[in-house]
């Protein structure tokens, strides 16, 4: 191997099987980050153009990494479908005569299982009914020749001995999956103003949703639109971060617009979520061939969950790329995470608002009068978490003439779907979902009571800033990236309510205390993002 794999690769000696390299893969990038990952946190916290909530919201994250690290709270609730992304060079013992997608599958399952991942799949009963497999198979799995690969092929797969078999696998969780956006593009896309052009409207449709601080790709050409894609899907995972800035026929980095990409993100005024600069990481910007009459585009990202990881399978051994097992020992680390402090200190410090849940709605609603976009608060209590299967159902309750279950009226309600109990534990990781996917049921829940306190994270549409204002209501915004600290640190109790079959989407109620939380939408409609417009 050459010397840069040997400098961030640990090598294990005699372990050729795949099986082994895919447990061992998604155990590792489950708890801990790269090292790389960890440090762009901490510069973005300590930047000096950061907001005080772009600190606050980075240093929940590195402390979230470091409970993480201890292996009990995988990084993410949303543990991720297994994307494996694998080259064949040459002829290597353990692939021969064996189903290399079996034999893959199975360390999936075996780590999802034992390490009490998130099983986040569902599989089709009819073509509208669906199901949990209670695995979360099946695992996408792509298998490539270093000589034929319907992608650019990444530098370290080039570095890679004779006779060897080189792996990116990828946790990735849906929240970031859903940002990707495909423009079937002409050769008009061509032009410096219509592409910069371009690249802020996309930028400015991510949102914050799926948890930045982002890194974020965007691939121009290829020869098909699969090719374009699968470009972008193995560039937000790092496989390109080698690739050349100098123009060439098959593929190639574009500095200027990746600064574009990073100064538009910049100025979007979201930041790490709740205002601020800190809004990307990073960005790569591809520029592939293409058919003459067609120009595919894309834009896509990696949340602040980058769970990516790189190996390289010999003969000899397993070469499994190094992540950062002990983050506080990092230059910055320790300096960075008092962004976040204690509670009690942050209350003295900054007044924060103490909201009550105790299945009194109407009490809540009055604790959060006259609260204003922006606002941060620390809720305390209980609440009602659900998400769009429980949802569906209720949808499904009234549209049968049906009631509401009584719970629906009395708590705010959470949008998450937490990874599974680790033993001896409370929950496991809990973090909010994707706030807009609810936005459809605002008529209906909030005439009848519900859903008049949401919490969960991103902007939403005008539909439910509209009806915050018909009913009352508000919506708050729990920091996303944080899931392994909020089940650790915030959540003292939890119980299933209703629909166990729906696994991590069954109705809990669940006891936090002192949960961090920012108003976004207040009764009156304002609206946090809307006003970043």
């Amino acid at each position: 191997m050459n010397n840069k794999l040997l400098q961030n690769f640990d090598f294990y000696q005699n372990e050729t099987s795949l099986s082994k390299t895919a447990e061992k893969a998604f155990s590792r990038l489950s708890f801990t980050f790269t090292r790389e990952h960890i440090e762009s946190l901490i510069k973005a916290a300590l930047s000096e153009d950061a907001s005080d909530n772009d600190r606050y919201v980075c240093a929940c994250m590195l402390k979230n990494a470091l409970v993480a690290s201890k292996g009990v709270f995988p990084i993410c609730q949303d543990t991720g479908i297994a994307n494996i992304f694998g080259w064949k060079n040459g002829n290597i013992s353990s692939a021969q005569n064996i189903d290399e997608y079996d034999e893959l599958t199975k360390g999936v399952r075996k780590v999802y299982d034992e390490k009490k991942l998130r099983f986040s799949t569902t599989v089709p009963v009819s073509f509208y009914d669906e199901k949990d497999p209670k695995n979360n198979l099946p695992a996408q799995i792509s298998i490539f020749s270093n000589r034929a690969c319907l992608a650019p092929l990444p530098d370290f797969v080039k570095a890679a001995p004779k006779d060897s078999f080189s792996f990116i696998f990828c946790a990735k969780g849906g929240g970031s999956s859903n940002k990707t956006s495909f423009i079937q593009g002409t050769k008009a896309f061509l032009t410096k103003e219509r592409f910069s052009n371009l690249i802020k409207e996309e930028l400015h449709h991510f949102g914050t949703s799926a948890c930045p601080p982002y890194t974020i790709a965007v691939v121009a050409g290829g020869l098909s639109p699969e090719q374009n894609l699968l470009t972008l899907k193995l560039a937000t995972t790092g496989a390109y971060d080698e690739m050349t800035y100098e123009p060439n026929e098959s593929g190639f980095r574009d500095k200027e617009l990746e600064e574009l990409v990073i100064k538009t993100a910049k100025e979007s005024g979201f930041g790490a979520q709740f205002g601020g600069t800190q809004f990307a990481l990073s960005a790569q910007v591809i520029r592939l061939p293409r058919h003459g009459a067609s120009c595919p585009i894309s834009f896509g990202v990696s949340c602040s969950a980058h769970r990516n990881l790189r190996a390289v399978l010999t003969d000899e051994g397993l070469y499994l790329q190094k992540t950062a097992e002990n983050p506080q020992e990092l230059e910055g680390f320790n300096e960075a995470v008092k962004f976040a402090c204690c509670e009690s200190e942050k209350n003295e410090q900054k007044n924060e608002r103490n909201i009550r849940s105790d299945g009194d709605i109407k009490a809540v609603l009055s604790s959060l009068e006259n609260s204003k976009p922006g606002e941060r608060i620390l809720l305390s209590g209980k609440i009602l978490v659900a998400r769009d299967a429980a949802h569906a159902r209720w949808q499904k309750l009234l549209d049968t003439g049906k009631n509401l279950p009584e719970y629906c009226t009395k708590y705010p309600v959470c949008y998450a779907g937490p990874a599974r109990t680790p033993e001896g534990k409370i929950i496991g990781s809990f973090g909010p979902t994707t706030a807009g996917r609810m936005d459809v049921y605002a008529e209906s829940l909030m005439k009848r009571g519900a859903a008049l306190v949401t919490l969960a994270k991103g902007n939403r549409s005008r539909t439910w800033t509209d009806a915050c204002k018909k009913y009352g209501a508000f919506y708050l915004g729990t920091p996303g990236g944080i899931a392994a600290l909020i089940a650790s640190e915030y959540i003292v109790n939890q119980e299933i309510l209703d629909y166990e079959d729906l696994g991590m989407e069954a109705v809990r109620l669940v006891e936090v205390k002192n949960l961090p939380c920012f108003v976004i939408t207040n009764k009156n409609g304002e609206d946090f993002y809307g006003n970043l417009q």
